[in-house]
């Protein structure tokens, strides 16, 4: 008789998921983004063996994070406590490692030490500020301005008064903020999960657990975590009926990066769903309120003829003729009172408007950069005068493609998937904008976590998620082609080492089955 898999066991992935981690770590400490005093030269044998050890811990992270899917769409998935500790096992590591895949969080102290300064970060780069941590800024941000909102600016200027300027108490700062970012992000992914009728446990695999998130927002410290932060809360606010917290928190997620901003719109959109309703203001809290009447709240209001309640009635209200015109000047005021509140008492102005073009450089892998440098090749092999309006071209190109893609999410899920539109739209606005950094896609994908329709969106997120989390190396620099070859073999003895142990586990199996039959 054939012998049926037993389901995966979760405590197998965790101690996977953390030997993998615990190797990232440790080769990070060698291969990392370290300050500029502890560098190796990546020809060193110890910077080496630290990125084989890195990148074979990283496989080893993937895989586990890849079974532990497969064990949370089982038949006995995993609770979300034992999620959440899974969660807390492989991040441990992170936190004691130096700086992963970037060096930006050593941009974020700088632009806090020049605020410290009174010099204008969206006028000049961090090059103007000099000394110790302007050493550590990447050479091709040196001279670039900030595209960050003022809210992140505040933050990154309170840390660097608390670190007094010292480099390590200063990331460990800014990974803590991150990690608030994080928190936030797991706090709102089962609320929204419920809301969109979502399964929560898949969310927070999803949206979580990603080795994305774990890579980028926890080793890499990057302020994209307390934009999700902040995002996810008011969309929380914004389908649990409460649109004007709604309304400042999006706010002040795109006061940290711009493209939160689209998160108004999705607010916008349920404001006007409940001015449009006449039925009285939910009093129960989201979490509390059954997924039956979170679903019923959440559909189109279908036509009725307006009936006048009887006089005395409690609670009763007329709905607003125009709902989505009040809404959307709503939102535009409260969004524009928020706006001002901020700049007024941080100070920093409202240059970071024309700062958001920043994030493009000449080597950029974006696909519109990328087929522009291409073109502008083959139009300079063959003679042509016109190879420098190529890369402009792809990137005016991918501008239109993504406000086609923009339009067509919203044109067919802005009445029941407003979340999951949303989460499209960013999406399109980080893989067809001119410049993309892998952790920009955990714009989307930690919407699509929560609000996805369907297995097989989730599933191609998660492939991309793979992908994407083997794209960097450790020391956040271009791959050079040693570097490469050593990322690679270390990848392959992770391949190795796990086909060895589903080998061995494999026999142990078929012993335990041949001793049973015998017996």
């Amino acid at each position: 008789m054939p012998r049926v898999p037993a389901p995966l066991d979760t405590r197998r992935c965790q101690l996977l998921g953390l030997v993998g981690s615990a190797a990232l770590a440790a080769g990070g400490v060698t291969a990392g983004a370290l300050p500029v005093r502890d560098a190796l030269a990546p020809e060193s044998g110890r910077a080496a063996i630290g990125l084989v050890g890195a990148y074979f811990g990283l496989v080893l992270l993937v895989a586990a994070w890849a079974m532990l899917g497969q064990s949370v769409r089982g038949p006995k998935p995993p609770d979300r406590r034992t999620l959440l500790l899974t969660l807390g096992l492989w991040a441990a590591p992170l936190l004691l490692a130096p700086p992963l895949f970037s060096r930006d969080v050593y941009s974020y102290l700088a632009q806090g030490a020049m605020v410290d300064a009174q010099i204008d970060v969206y006028t000049h780069g961090p090059s103007r500020l000099g000394g110790p941590l302007n050493d550590e800024v990447a050479p091709l941000w040196q001279h670039t301005p900030t595209p960050y909102g003022p809210l992140f600016l505040a933050c990154a200027t309170v840390i660097n008064d608390l670190s007094h300027t010292e480099v390590s108490a200063g990331v460990i700062g800014m990974r803590l903020v991150a990690l608030l970012g994080v928190a936030g992000m797991v706090f709102c992914l089962p609320i929204l999960a419920r809301h969109c009728g979502a399964d929560p446990a898949t969310a927070i695999w999803l949206g979580a657990l990603n080795p994305l998130v774990l890579l980028h927002l926890v080793g890499g410290a990057h302020n994209d975590a307390i934009m999700l932060g902040l995002l996810g809360a008011g969309l929380v606010a914004a389908l649990g009926r409460w649109p004007v917290l709604a309304v400042v928190l999006v706010t002040l997620a795109a006061l940290v990066k711009a493209p939160a901003a689209m998160g108004l719109l999705a607010v916008a959109l349920l404001w006007a769903r409940q001015l449009g309703s006449t039925a009285p203001p939910a009093r129960t809290s989201p979490v509390r309120t059954s997924p039956a009447r979170l679903r019923s709240l959440l559909a189109p209001p279908i036509p009725r003829p307006v009936r006048t309640p009887p006089a005395g009635t409690p609670h009763a209200r007329r709905p607003v003729r125009a709902p989505r015109l009040t809404a959307a000047l709503a939102v535009l005021g409260i969004s524009a009172a928020t706006t001002a509140a901020t700049t007024a008492v941080t100070g920093t102005g409202y240059g970071w408007i024309g700062a958001l073009d920043t994030p493009v450089s000449p080597q950029n892998w974006s696909i519109t950069s990328s087929l522009g440098r291409m073109t502008g090749a083959l139009l300079e092999s063959a003679g042509s005068g016109l190879a420098q309006f190529a890369t402009p071209a792809w990137h005016l190109a991918g501008l239109a493609a993504t406000a086609l893609a923009i339009l067509l999410a919203w044109r067919r899920h802005h009445l029941r998937r407003p979340v999951y539109a949303l989460g499209l739209s960013l999406t399109a606005v980080a893989v067809l904008g001119p410049a993309i950094r892998p952790w920009y896609v955990l714009w989307g994908l930690f919407l699509i976590a929560a609000a996805g329709p369907g297995r097989s969106v989730r599933r191609a997120v998660a492939a991309a998620s793979a992908v994407l989390a083997l794209a960097v190396l450790p020391n956040g620099f271009a791959p050079q082609g040693p570097q490469v070859a050593l990322a690679t073999f270390g990848g392959v003895l992770a391949v190795l080492a796990l086909w060895c142990a589903h080998r061995v586990a494999q026999r142990a199996a078929s012993r335990t089955d041949a001793l049973g039959s015998t017996a």
